[in-house]
């Protein structure tokens, strides 16, 4: 039968209910770092998704880069986040966690003055975002070589801390310009160690903490979520379909529970994005893949029947529509999100969308 955005679908060891997924957003609601009852509130909105993929949540102090953004390396945040975890499976609900080190897109204020760390000392084009504003990105220190099993290790805990606070599984974030996409793409990793150069040495980080966090959680309960044609975050790389086509040749090595790609957006056609179509990855990666990138439901049913996913993640949308699974099953009118409102701030733009029913 040909699947749609209805179908259940088996992730891992979990049936789904349905191929409707809650992509990760990034909202800046957490002051002090810590998850709050309002994120409680949000996320349990959301939970007939058939998985919510929590909003990137870096694992270290080392790994931060934006104001307000919830952890999991302290215990404090591992108790908040087992309140959501908790209260989004009393509503049926499954939820991953998120698992993020920003690298190079962070600055000194976040770091008590030291640099932000990446594979190669390469500053990115733009400003960071800091408790003091926007300010222009720094020139990050290079990771020594002996520093790296220390990376491998902060997802490793930051993967138990996720256990530990009840998740489902968790997303390895490997997309979008930070540390792990870093070390993958050439234009920012000039690296002459066993981490840089041939695609073999660029790919061994990421491989490394795959296998890191599948000895924490069976490899059957990790995503990895990638972003092929990516130009954010200043990122580039001079061949990306014969790099992306390599490393998911790697992923077929794991049982992952599914590979998540951000397909290629309009923003990163205008910033001269070599571009990587979802069919060649679809051709390279044999397991369960997940893809977003600015989908409406006709365009997400199509790419399930055109056999180029197996469940089709949503942004945007979610934002404004919390209900958003009902919405679609009766194609009903979205909410309009509102852009004002997506970083920072209270209920506002958060929890207020309305419901069908209300």
């Amino acid at each position: 039968m040909t699947p749609h955005l209805f179908s259940p679908i088996q992730i891992g060891p979990y049936r789904l209910s349905n191929r409707i997924v809650m992509a990760p957003l990034t909202r800046m609601r957490a002051p002090e770092s810590i998850p709050t009852e309002l994120m409680q509130r949000y996320y349990c909105q959301r939970a007939s998704a058939g998985l919510i993929i929590t909003e990137a949540t870096p694992i270290s102090t080392q790994g931060v880069g934006y104001p307000a953004i919830p952890g999991i390396y302290n215990d404090v945040q591992i108790k908040a986040w087992k309140k959501i975890t908790e209260a989004v499976h009393s509503k049926g609900g499954r939820i991953f966690l998120q698992l993020w080190h920003v690298g190079r897109i962070s600055h000194p204020d976040f770091h008590e003055g030291e640099l932000p760390v990446a594979p190669s000392a390469i500053a990115p084009k733009g400003d960071a975002v800091t408790y003091k504003g926007m300010q222009p990105f720094v020139t990050p220190r290079a990771l020594e070589l002996e520093e790296i099993p220390s990376i491998v290790d902060q997802y490793r805990l930051a993967a138990k801390n996720a256990l530990t606070a009840g998740f489902d599984g968790v997303e390895i974030h490997g997309a979008n310009g930070y540390l792990l996409d870093q070390f993958l793409r050439d234009g920012s990793n000039q690296r002459t160690d066993n981490y840089g150069g041939s695609l073999e040495n660029r790919c061994r980080l990421l491989l490394e903490v795959i296998v890191a966090v599948s000895k924490v959680w069976g490899v059957e309960r990790v995503g990895v979520r990638l972003s092929p044609s990516g130009t954010f975050n200043d990122m580039s790389d001079s061949e990306p379909e014969k790099l992306f086509t390599y490393l998911l040749g790697q992923l077929n090595r794991f049982d992952l529970a599914y590979l998540h790609i951000v397909d290629a957006l309009e923003s990163d056609i205008r910033h001269g994005a070599k571009v990587v179509e979802l069919s060649a990855l679809r051709r390279a990666y044999l397991g369960t893949l997940i893809t977003c990138g600015g989908y409406d439901s006709a365009k997400g049913n199509q790419v399930l029947v055109n056999e180029l996913a197996d469940a089709v993640a949503f942004g945007e949308l979610y934002i404004a529509n919390p209900d958003l699974v009902e919405r679609f099953r009766i194609n009903a009118p979205l909410n309009t999100p509102d852009p004002s409102t997506y970083y920072g701030g209270d209920e506002k733009g958060y929890t207020d969308y309305p419901f069908l029913n209300s």
